[in-house]
């Protein structure tokens, strides 16, 4: 039975319904910084790769509780915004995917363009959107730029989280197709807006749809129930 809340809105077909995937990532827990290990580095994948629950077999998580999981299979982050961080702070690591710690790379899609419990068919796989990122001072080490994570944040150039509905098998060429659209008016962007950048703080409608949205991160609809109590 579909829950109330998915039932509320019907799917939109967006005019950036269908991109293709770029690049696909993985990487190693290696040393990285401020005594922590990482695995930031991607490196991009060739060949079909196995995508179960938890990612793409053969990635790793460092800290398991801010990363991975069922609901952070997955991180996408748009090489749209490539261009704009490279203008600012030109860096090698700027020239190609991998920078941002993400397993999907893509042009033609971003923050404002994705809505949370948006369902994609990529390869033989349904993925589902299930938050934006909030960025961590990692960012900002990995391209020497400290300043880095805050910027994303103010610019809402986060990228965002899919959890994996139907395991299956991917490839770099694959389509990413949008098949199930159940809240259009929940971009990544906007949602990130509320939690992260903290903006809108009285809009307690906003902040009750969210911590009702059964598809949203649980520990983000925590926060919302939280922001109406503030």
């Amino acid at each position: 039975r579909v829950p109330a809340d998915r039932r509320a809105a019907p799917v939109q077909r967006h005019p950036l319904m269908t991109v293709i995937v770029r690049s696909l990532l993985a990487g190693r827990i290696a040393v990285f910084g401020q005594g922590e290990d990482s695995a930031i580095a991607k490196n991009r994948l060739t060949g079909r790769v196995r995508l179960t629950r938890l990612g793409i077999e053969g990635d790793e998580q460092a800290d398991k509780l801010h990363h991975g999981g069922v609901d952070k299979a997955l991180h996408h982050y748009p090489f749209d915004h490539y261009a704009r961080w490279d203008a600012e702070r030109p860096s090698p690591l700027l020239t190609e995917a991998g920078a941002f710690g993400e397993n999907i790379s893509t042009l033609g899609l971003t923050e404002d363009d994705v809505c949370i419990g948006d369902r994609f068919r990529l390869g033989s796989v349904l993925v589902e959107v299930s938050q934006a990122r909030k960025p961590c001072w990692k960012q900002g080490h990995r391209l020497d730029w400290p300043a880095l994570p805050k910027l994303m944040v103010k610019e809402g150039r986060s990228g965002w989280y899919y959890r994996v509905i139907e395991e299956g098998h991917i490839e770099a060429g694959d389509s990413l197709a949008l098949v199930d659209r159940p809240y259009p008016e929940w971009t990544a962007r906007r949602v990130f807006d509320l939690i992260v950048a903290g903006k809108d703080k009285g809009d307690k409608a906003a902040f009750r749809a969210l911590a009702d949205m059964s598809v949203l991160f649980d520990g983000w609809r925590k926060i919302a129930a939280e922001r109406l109590r503030d």
